[in-house]
């Protein structure tokens, strides 16, 4: 396949239907075991800026959910398929919707670059056919939990194994368009970076599998130039709400 906006090119030995069954599958999972927020407002705004971004990701196959759960952890996460979860904990990271919207895109980004079938691909390699992945499903745990892992979801999200590092920045790319042709101002991206770098808490970059927020602020701004002439073609929603 070849992933949007950056053009790469990539070997996956999954189809994009199994990759969207799998996704279904891990989203309900984990719905099931975690609290969804009854903040209306906090809602209506991540219901808004997913519906805007999901336009401008043009999968229109993909069923789109996006949900609100109740927890202290700095994330968010979207499987194959369109299933988009932010956790409350990372609402306070946030200035503005375009904010969220940035990182909303970037978490699509994984789903339409299909990031967790190239990882099943890596991990699995030839051991894992194209009408296997129901079997593994079934009764061999082990390889469940690998699999779900690889598509970005788990028991524990913060603490299953995280996209590499070229995902992660490729998935910063294309999620910075995404959030431009959706009209929300692709400035505010660096932006949030900065201050998400201010809060701290993660491992230094040569430990993770993630940039440093950083070196991701810089990559943003080294790629405004090519975000900022879709945003001002797009309808203009600026910041957003602010928060």
């Amino acid at each position: 396949m070849t992933t949007p906006i950056t053009g790469k090119s990539a070997f996956i030995i999954t189809s994009e239907q199994e990759e969207a069954q799998l996704g279904e599958k891990a989203y309900r999972e984990t719905l099931a075991k975690s609290r969804l927020s009854s903040n209306a407002h906090m809602n209506a705004i991540l219901q808004r800026a997913g519906k805007r971004i999901a336009a401008a990701a043009q999968k229109p196959e993909y069923r789109w959910e996006f949900k609100l759960i109740e927890s202290k952890e700095k994330n968010a996460f979207c499987l194959p398929g369109g299933k988009v979860a932010f956790y409350t904990g990372i609402l306070g990271s946030f200035k503005n919707e375009a904010q969220l919207a940035a990182v909303m895109g970037h978490e699509v980004a994984h789903a339409t670059a299909r990031h967790g079938g190239q990882r099943i691909t890596m991990q699995m390699g030839t051991q894992l056919g194209f009408g296997a992945l129901s079997t593994l499903l079934g009764e061999d745990s082990q390889k469940k939990d690998l699999l779900l892992a690889a598509l970005g979801a788990g028991a524990t999200i913060g603490a299953i194994l995280p996209f590499g590092r070229a995902h992660e920045t490729e998935a910063d790319h294309i999620g910075l368009i995404y959030m431009a042709v959706a009209g929300y101002d692709p400035r505010e991206a660096p932006a949030f970076w900065q201050t998400f770098g201010k809060e701290g808490g993660g491992p230094p970059e040569w430990l993770s599998t993630h940039p440093s927020p950083g070196n991701r602020e810089q990559n943003m701004k080294r790629l405004l130039p090519q975000a900022l002439p879709y945003y001002e073609r797009s309808p203009k929603y600026g910041a957003g709400e602010t928060f």
